[in-house]
């Protein structure tokens, strides 16, 4: 019989750490386009602003657009891997790190809590380190 060791791909806090630094990242993105778009409304027209100035603050304009779009997408990619992962567990026995729950796997939940994988009897199993694959 062979045994693997599974390993989650997020876990609570990470799960929830990155949304909430996915929504904090917005939010900057939000408050440095109000900020960029209030200077250029309020500039002195005798005192314009400096082209360098103009072209660096676009710079960063972009970079921060840039950043959200990506975390987004690794926040997808990560949901992916995740549901591949699930998937695989499907008519697979796994065991608990006690081997107190054991049992073939009929379904699985991806939740902001993890997988948690629906055995055959009935019971459920919450796929944390420990657990073995076999």
């Amino acid at each position: 019989m062979t045994t693997m060791l599974i390993q989650p791909t997020s876990t609570n806090t990470t799960s929830r750490d990155t949304s909430a630094r996915t929504s904090q990242t917005a939010g900057n993105f939000d408050a440095f386009l109000q900020l960029l778009v209030t200077q250029l409304k309020n500039q002195d027209p005798m005192k314009p602003l400096d082209p360098t100035q103009t072209v660096t603050q676009l710079a960063t304009f972009a970079n921060v657009e840039q950043a959200v779009h990506t975390n987004s997408l690794l926040a997808t990619l990560r949901d992916n891997a995740s549901l591949s992962q699930a998937s695989a567990l499907l008519g697979r026995t796994v065991a608990s790190p006690d081997d107190a729950t054991k049992g073939i796997v009929d379904s699985v939940t991806l939740s902001d809590r993890g997988m948690i994988a629906h055995l055959k009897d009935g019971r459920d199993l919450a796929l944390v380190p420990g657990v073995s694959i076999s």
